[in-house]
C-alpha cells in the first residue's frame, strides 16, 4: 500500500481543528462598532469582537456579550448567546441590535469593514475601531 494513503486520513484529522469562521478571514483582533443597519445609522453603542477561535463577544448599548460562532465563512451563525442583564437608556437599542445580530446569516469582511446580512435582504455594517 502506497504511504501517501496511509498520511491522508491523518492530514484530514488536523484539518478539523482550523477555524473557519469570520474570525480566520479578517475580523479577529479587531473591535468591531456597528454604524448602521439595513442603511440606517445605528446612534447607539454595538461593538463585537471576536476574541478566540469559535467564539463572538463585545457590547451592547447596556450589557456584555458572548456566544458560540458554528458556521464557516462566509456563513455566520451565533448560538448559546448569554449577556449580563443590566438595564439603561439603551435597552430597546439593545434589544434591536441582539435581534439582528442573531438573524444574520453571511459575513463579509473587506478591510476595515465587517457586513453581517441574511436571506431576507437585513444587513449590519461595523466599522473597525482600532
Amino acid at each position: 500500500m502506497p504511504r501517501w494513503l496511509l498520511i491522508l486520513p491523518l492530514f484530514s484529522l488536523f484539518q478539523c481543528d482550523k477555524d473557519e469562521t469570520v474570525a480566520a478571514y479578517g475580523a479577529a483582533d479587531r473591535v468591531w462598532a456597528l454604524q448602521e443597519v439595513d442603511g440606517q445609522v445605528f446612534d447607539a453603542s454595538a461593538l463585537v469582537r471576536f476574541p478566540q477561535e469559535g467564539r463572538i463577544a463585545g457590547n451592547g448599548p447596556c450589557n456584555s456579550y458572548e456566544g458560540k460562532l458554528s458556521a464557516p465563512y462566509p456563513w455566520f451563525e451565533i448560538e448559546d448567546l448569554i449577556a449580563t442583564r443590566a438595564s439603561c437608556a439603551g435597552i430597546e437599542a439593545e434589544g434591536f441590535f441582539f435581534a439582528a445580530l442573531m438573524a444574520m446569516t453571511q459575513s463579509e469582511v473587506s478591510g476595515n469593514v465587517l457586513i453581517l446580512r441574511n436571506d431576507d435582504g437585513h444587513e449590519m455594517v461595523f466599522k473597525a475601531v482600532d
